[in-house]
């Protein structure tokens, strides 16, 4: 019998090349006569040419964007917005960009537009986080969902290997979750596995030696999949793999999507024997023999990392990590218990291939 609710955000979403020549647009759209155009330090050439489109609509920029949106960038950010007098925000980049935006937009209700150049997926959900004082705090609301997604395929163009690989498992990660997601549903199952396939299909010819005509459609199947994997993240409960990456990546410091990188294959392999129709639709979109096995293998086929330990965590922090993670429940379709977690960290630390 089927039996479930399904919730789309009210985001209006453009894709394909050249679609970057609509922010102005977009922006008239949304009557924001007064842009804050916000990116990270490497997208400054991206965020240079949106303020040359938006002309007299640009009001400021902020150019420092940085992961985790950490408390002060928020705060300086807000103050900003405030004494510019600005009505809207343009994101341009990947999460960071991105989330700085929805933490204004969480204080103000400013409309965003957002123009992502990575696969990380922020720009299609209600979920804010900011961190302060080593910890992260996250939230789920409808006021910093962006008004506008601009999905152009070009801007991805220059995006390193050791770039695009993680942030593309960082986008994985979001429909594996989903498959086995509280809410899950047949159209989030259909839109999450279709994501994975999408991106599983790109990024081998991303991150290797492909031809330029070769490549360009590997950057548009990713990227397609990177918008399903964003749909997916926008409309599920996520569970054990999404709050270690929170715990290690706000409490300890780690990168963002190599977190997620290395973390996937053993959150997954944590769940295996809970969730068995979520592993065979991963397992079949990665077109690999197990879900946890195959998603180990492509990021290693990628050069993404593959442990906690290559990516600069410590091993002395792997009882603290664990602790932090399993103090407050929440659903996962295997029960959470701290021995089981310890032992998926080690796991990970070691870079160990889930059997």
């Amino acid at each position: 019998m089927l039996d479930f609710i399904y919730q789309a955000f009210p985001a209006r979403v453009l894709f394909g090349p050249g679609k970057v020549s609509e922010i102005p647009a977009e922006a008239e759209r949304l009557g924001a006569e007064a842009v804050l155009v916000i990116s990270t330090a490497s997208q400054r050439a991206v965020a240079d040419a949106a303020i040359a489109a938006l002309g007299a609509r640009f009001a400021d920029r902020i150019d420092g964007a940085v992961m985790h949106v950490p408390r002060e960038n928020a705060d300086a950010a807000l103050e900003l917005a405030q004494r510019t007098g600005c009505d809207g925000l343009l994101a341009v980049g990947g999460g960071s960009a991105v989330g700085l935006a929805k933490a204004v937009a969480l204080e103000t209700e400013l409309p965003i537009i957002a123009v992502p150049s990575t696969y990380a997926g922020s720009e299609m959900t209600d979920i804010w986080g900011i961190s302060e004082a080593g910890s992260k705090t996250t939230g789920r609301t409808i006021k910093v969902v962006p008004k506008s997604v601009i999905y152009d395929p070009d801007l991805t163009a220059g995006l390193p290997a050791r770039i695009a690989g993680p942030s593309g498992m960082n986008a994985i990660a979001h429909s594996v979750e989903a498959l086995y997601a509280q809410n899950r549903n047949p159209l989030l199952s259909m839109i999450a596995e279709e994501g994975i396939r999408a991106l599983a299909a790109g990024l081998p010819d991303i991150c290797g030696d492909a031809s330029p005509d070769a490549e360009a459609e590997a950057r548009m199947q990713a990227f397609y999949g990177a918008f399903l994997c964003a749909l997916a993240l926008g409309t599920a409960q996520m569970g054990i793999h999404h709050k270690l990456c929170h715990v290690i990546g706000g409490s300890f410091g780690m990168p963002h999507a190599e977190t997620h990188t290395v973390i996937l294959p053993h959150a997954t392999a944590y769940n295996r024997d809970a969730a068995p129709e979520a592993m065979d639709a991963i397992a079949r979109a990665l077109g690999a023999e197990t879900a946890a096995g195959g998603l180990f293998d492509l990021a290693a086929r990628i050069g993404a990392p593959t442990s906690l330990r290559e990516i600069g965590f410590r091993e002395d922090n792997l009882d603290r990590a664990a602790d932090i993670a399993t103090e407050a429940p929440y659903y996962n379709p295997r029960p959470v218990d701290r021995d089981g977690v310890r032992a998926l960290l080690d796991n990970a630390y070691h870079g160990r291939r889930p059997a």
